[in-house]
C-alpha cells in the first residue's frame, strides 16, 4: 500500500504543480493588481465570509463518505446517487442562511448579488468534492489528480483570455472572474459524475428520508469540526473587513499573503485527502499506521519547514515578485500567515488519522477551543496591529490546535513517540536557518540567496533521512490504480 501511495502521491502532487501556482500567482493575483486592493479586498472577504457557512453545504457527508466508501467500497452503488440528492437540498439551506446571515452583516447592492454568485460557485464544489470523496474512498487517486486540477485548468484558459487580449474592450472586472469561476466548477462537475458513473451505476436522484436521517446523524460529528475549523481559519479576511475603517483595504493586503500560503497549502490538502482513507482502511484492517504516519511527516513537515523557512527569510522580496503594491505591513502579514504552513501540515496528518479514527468528540473540543482563540486574538490584535494583527492571530491558533492534535494521536492510539523523528525536524531547520544568515553575510543577491536557502533544505533533507532516495524510487515506480 505505501508503494501505491507514493506513486499516486507522486502523479496528483506533479499534476497540481503544473496548474494550480500558475493559476493562484499568475491568474489570481493578475486579477487583484488589475481591479485594485480595495475591489480585491472586498471580493476576498465575500469569499470567505461563503466558506463559514459552506459546511451547510456538507454536513460532514464528504469525510464520513471518504471513510465509510474506503472501508465498505460496494456501498457506492448504494449511496452515490441518494447523497448526490441529499447535497442538493442541502444547497437550499445553506443558500437560505447565507443571505439572511448577509442581510444581517449589512451586504446589499453589488456586494449582495457577487455573494449569491460567489455562493453558486461553492455548491459546484460541493458537487466536485463529493465526487472526488468517492475516488479517494476507492483508492482511484489517478481519477481523483485528473479532476483535481481541471477546474483551475479551465480557469487559466478562460482568464487568460479575459485578461490579456481585451475581449471587451474595457478594464477587467472582478465579476468576470466569478462567472469564469461559475463556467469551469460546471464543466468539472459535469465530467467528475461522468468519470463516475461506471462505479457508482445509473444516476438516479431520489429523496429517502430514512437514508438522509441516518447519514446526517453520522457525519453530524464530522459536520461541526469541519465547521468550526473553518470558521478559525477563515474568519480573519471577514473580520478585518468589518472592524476597521479601512477593511476593505486591509482585507486587501491580507490577500497578498494569504494567496502564497494557499498555493502552498493545497499540496498539504491533496496530501491529507489521499491519508484519509489511506488510515481509514489501516485501521480497519489493523494495519501498521505508525510507518504510514511517519513517512506522512517526513514528507509534509520536513517539506513545510524548508517552504515556510525559506519563504519567511525572503518575505519582501517574494511579494514584490507578484504584487505591485508591497507594504511593510503586508511583508509583515505574509511572514506570519507563511509559518502557519507547518502547524497547518501537522493537522492535516495527526488531524486526519484522528478522523479516521472516529475520534470526532476529541477533535471538536479541540477546534471550539481554536475557535475561540482565535476570535479572541482578532478582537484584540486587528484594531492594534490591521492585517498584522489577523495573521499574528492565525500563526498562534494553528499551533496551539495543531500541538493538540499530535498530542492525542500519541494518547488515543498509544503509538510511540518518536523523538528522533522531532530531533531531525529541528536540526533541517536549523540548516534553512543557518544557510539564510550565511547568504546574507556573503552579500548574496536575492534570487542567488534564495535558490541556496531552499536547495540547501533539500540537501540536508535527503542528509538527516527526511527524505529518501527509495521514496523517490516508489513515488516513479507507478501502480495501477
Amino acid at each position: 500500500m505505501q508503494r501505491s501511495f507514493l506513486s499516486s502521491l507522486f502523479l496528483i502532487i506533479l499534476l497540481n504543480l503544473l496548474v494550480k501556482p500558475f493559476f493562484i500567482l499568475g491568474i489570481d493575483a493578475e486579477v487583484q493588481n488589475r481591479v485594485g486592493e480595495a475591489v480585491y479586498g472586498n471580493y476576498f472577504a465575500l469569499l470567505n465570509f461563503s466558506f463559514l457557512l459552506n459546511i451547510l453545504l456538507d454536513l460532514g457527508t464528504t469525510n464520513y463518505n471518504t471513510r465509510n466508501i474506503a472501508q465498505h467500497p460496494q456501498l457506492i452503488t448504494k449511496h452515490f446517487s441518494k447523497i448526490l440528492w441529499l447535497r442538493l437540498s442541502l444547497f437550499m439551506l445553506y443558500a437560505a442562511f447565507t443571505l439572511i446571515t448577509g442581510l444581517f452583516v449589512g451586504y446589499s447592492g453589488d456586494e449582495f448579488y457577487l455573494l449569491i454568485i460567489v455562493m453558486i460557485n461553492q455548491f459546484l464544489v460541493a458537487v466536485i468534492q463529493f465526487c472526488r470523496s468517492n475516488f479517494g474512498g476507492l483508492h482511484l487517486f489517478k481519477s481523483d489528480a485528473i479532476v483535481s486540477i481541471m477546474d483551475r485548468l479551465l480557469l487559466i484558459i478562460f482568464c487568460s483570455v479575459l485578461l490579456w487580449t481585451n475581449l471587451f474592450g474595457t478594464e477587467f472586472e472582478i465579476i468576470w472572474f466569478v462567472y469564469a469561476q461559475t463556467i469551469a466548477y460546471t464543466l468539472t462537475a459535469v465530467v467528475a459524475l461522468i468519470m463516475l458513473r461506471s462505479k457508482s451505476g445509473k444516476i438516479k436522484l431520489s429523496f429517502k428520508k430514512d437514508f438522509s436521517i441516518v447519514l446526517l446523524k453520522n457525519s453530524f460529528p464530522y459536520a461541526l469540526l469541519i465547521l468550526l475549523m473553518m470558521m478559525y481559519s477563515r474568519m480573519d479576511s471577514v473580520m478585518l473587513e468589518r472592524l476597521l475603517p479601512d477593511g476593505d483595504i486591509q482585507a486587501g493586503i491580507y490577500a497578498q499573503g494569504f494567496r502564497y500560503l494557499d498555493a502552498v497549502n493545497m499540496f498539504a490538502l491533496l496530501f491529507a485527502g489521499m491519508l484519509l482513507p489511506v488510515f481509514a482502511r489501516l485501521l480497519k484492517v489493523h494495519g501498521n499506521v505508525a510507518t504510514h504516519l511517519e513517512l506522512a511527516v517526513r514528507l509534509l513537515v520536513g517539506m513545510s519547514l524548508i517552504v515556510s523557512l525559506s519563504a519567511f527569510f525572503f518575505q519582501t522580496e517574494l511579494l514584490e515578485l507578484r504584487y505591485d503594491n508591497v507594504s511593510e505591513l503586508s511583508a509583515k502579514s505574509f511572514g506570519y500567515l507563511i509559518l502557519s504552513f507547518i502547524p497547518v501540515s501537522l493537522t492535516y496528518i495527526y488531524g486526519t488519522l484522528l478522523t479516521a479514527n472516529g475520534n470526532l468528540r476529541q477533535l471538536n473540543g479541540m477546534a471550539f477551543f481554536g475557535l475561540g482563540l482565535n476570535l479572541l486574538l482578532n478582537f484584540i490584535l486587528i484594531p492594534l496591529y490591521k492585517a498584522e494583527g489577523a495573521a499574528i492571530a492565525t500563526l498562534i491558533t494553528q499551533w496551539l490546535t495543531a500541538l493538540i492534535q499530535v498530542i492525542m494521536v500519541y494518547k488515543i492510539l498509544k503509538l510511540n513517540v518518536n523523538l528522533k523523528l522531532a530531533a531531525t525536524l529541528v536540526v533541517l531547520a536549523s540548516f534553512v536557518a543557518g544557510t539564510y544568515f550565511a547568504t546574507q553575510a556573503l552579500d548574496f543577491s536575492f534570487s542567488m540567496a534564495i535558490i541556496t536557502v531552499f536547495s540547501t533544505g533539500i540537501i540536508a533533507a535527503f542528509i538527516v533521512r527526511l527524505l529518501r532516495v527509495s521514496d523517490l524510487k516508489e513515488m516513479l515506480s507507478g501502480k495501477k490504480e
